[in-house]
């Protein structure tokens, strides 16, 4: 699915993505979600890394299961896109943490999604 873009609005929403990241998000190589600002998991975070406070989404792996969830990196991101720090899985789980993005898939990526 490599030729298809995931996301329609996606450079207009993070404008200051790195280039690296938009390309593996768009091939579906790597996902990103919005951090959930109102749960007891993000704010309990923030009271121990102060930074995380500026980050509205992360970038992750879809793809790796829970046995190997240590050796993950996660990508957080500010709201324009830019990358502010990375967190190893070792430290953190997202679980509890995430929430939908305002992104828009686009209709190639959609219609290949229903025929699986």
């Amino acid at each position: 699915m490599s030729n298809i873009d995931k996301y329609s609005n996606i450079k207009e929403e993070l404008p200051k993505l790195p280039e690296v990241l938009l390309n593996t998000i768009q091939s579906d190589v790597l996902e990103i979600k919005s951090i959930d600002k109102e749960c007891e998991k993000y704010i309990k975070t923030c009271s121990q890394m102060p930074e995380f406070k500026d980050a509205f989404y992360v970038v992750y792996s879809k793809y790796i299961d829970r046995d190997n969830h240590k050796y993950e990196k996660f990508i957080f991101l500010s709201k324009d896109g830019e990358e502010l720090f990375d967190v190893s899985g070792a430290e953190m789980e997202l679980h509890g943490l995430l929430a939908c993005t305002n992104l828009e898939f686009t209709p190639e990526y959609e219609a290949v999604e229903l025929k699986k």
